[in-house]
């Protein structure tokens, strides 16, 4: 959880003036930037706390869990063995996955003290990596007594929505909506309790007891068609799934004013059959439009662009600042889509009228762009699953007010 400079750390107006930059770069994307002005806060005010534990925070969230534990390796040479610099040591500890001794790192800051909220936060986030899901709500109960906070809501409703406790879940995510300070927490909790009621639907059966079909539809709101296990079955072929699809837009009463194709010429077979079959004309990318209540079709959505090159080797550094920081590995590349599907895709959903199908997806998230409404069937590096379409699931979820199809226009005008 990227929690650490969320919390209070005595903050003043001088220290909230000298990382104004730092935080406008960070919230705007500019991640290279906004490091290099908190590495310059720091070399100037070494002891500003806030400044320490918000580098610490863009570290986390670009998963360079290493870069973080360096930085809180410097903390605690500024600071000493404090709670402040042990906490952020137990935290650096947990995304690199040391659980245990990450716990025992953030009993010692306890012991340090015992009234820093972000210490206990912490610890409760340890305690449930470790699956002692008891003690890590005990922790968060004391954390938000310290300090009511947004972000210890949101990981007591996790807590809660992996132990099927979807009711509770979904309470401290709403108090969390509630409490949001910026648009973005409240985006943030608000989708966190769409998933909770999406995984509410299959009660009385906790997330890790769903099958991958039923936890993709909850995770993200998409349908999918094969979603039933069939081992002994062949995974299902191009003309069963569309064939499932037709039937899960007649029984759902859609109709669709034009079957929009993204992917290589000329289109697969079995769209213009679908076309047909629908009422619709079958167009290329160049004749979408979102007015007509479209059906986007694809075989799969494109994959993400290879990274770019690495850049060249730095210059010499320069002459080392009063305070010394550890050096720092370059930020993460940000993933990159299709132009013409992501340019298709978001207006389907801006305009919340039409659909995108496509036949087959991966199950990681990293491997194709997002966009999809209905999947035929999940797809891994072996190929198609073997799964049977059941119309009848699907519909049940399309139906789910909070699907992706929810507040959806699907009968053209």
């Amino acid at each position: 959880m990227r929690t650490t400079a969320s919390y209070e750390l005595f903050p003043d107006a001088p220290s909230e003036r000298a990382i104004a930059r730092a935080r406008y770069l960070a919230r705007e994307g500019r991640v290279a930037d906004a490091e290099k002005a908190y590495r310059d806060v720091l070399a100037e005010h070494p002891d500003l706390k806030l400044g320490w534990a918000e580098c610490f925070e863009l570290l986390r969230g670009q998963g360079r869990s290493d870069d973080a534990l360096r930085l809180a390796e410097a903390a605690r040479a500024q600071f000493g063995d404090s709670a402040f610099s042990l906490a952020l040591k137990g935290a650096a500890l947990i995304e690199l996955e040391r659980y245990r001794e990450a716990l025992g790192t953030l009993e010692q800051a306890v012991e340090f003290d015992p009234d820093l909220a972000l210490v206990w936060h912490e610890l409760g986030y340890a305690a449930f990596r470790l699956g002692d899901r008891n003690r890590a709500l005990l922790a968060l109960d004391r954390a938000f007594a310290l300090e009511p906070h947004i972000e210890t809501l949101r990981l007591r409703g996790r807590i809660l929505r992996d132990a099927g406790r979807y009711q509770a879940a979904e309470v401290a995510y709403e108090g969390a909506a509630q409490a949001a300070e910026h648009r973005e927490q409240r985006a943030a909790a608000e989708q966190e309790i769409a998933i909770t009621r999406r995984y509410a639907f299959y009660a009385p059966r906790r997330p890790d007891g769903l099958t991958p079909a039923e936890r993709w539809f909850a995770e993200t709101g998409t349908v999918v068609l094969a979603s039933d296990e069939a081992p002994e079955a062949a995974p299902p072929d191009n003309a069963t799934l569309t064939a499932g699809f037709l039937e899960l837009a007649r029984d759902s009463g859609w109709r669709f004013g034009q079957v929009v194709t993204l992917g290589p010429l000329p289109p697969l077979p079995m769209w213009r059959t679908l076309a047909d079959a629908l009422g619709a004309p079958l167009v290329a990318s160049t004749g979408f439009d979102p007015a007509t209540c479209p059906l986007v079709v694809a075989q799969r959505p494109p994959p993400p662009p290879p990274p770019p090159p690495p850049p060249p080797p730095p210059p010499p550094p320069p002459p080392p600042l009063p305070l010394r920081l550890p050096p720092l590995s370059p930020p993460r590349p940000a993933q990159q889509t299709d132009v013409g599907w992501s340019t298709i895709t978001s207006a389907v959903e801006e305009h919340a009228t039409g659909l995108v199908f496509v036949l087959e997806h991966g199950t990681e998230a990293a491997t194709a762009a997002p966009g999809a409404d209905v999947i035929g069937v999940l797809v891994d590096s072996g190929g198609r699953r073997a799964r049977k379409v059941n119309v009848a699931h699907a519909l049940s979820e399309a139906q789910h007010p909070a699907g992706r199809l929810a507040n959806r226009r699907l009968v053209r005008e």
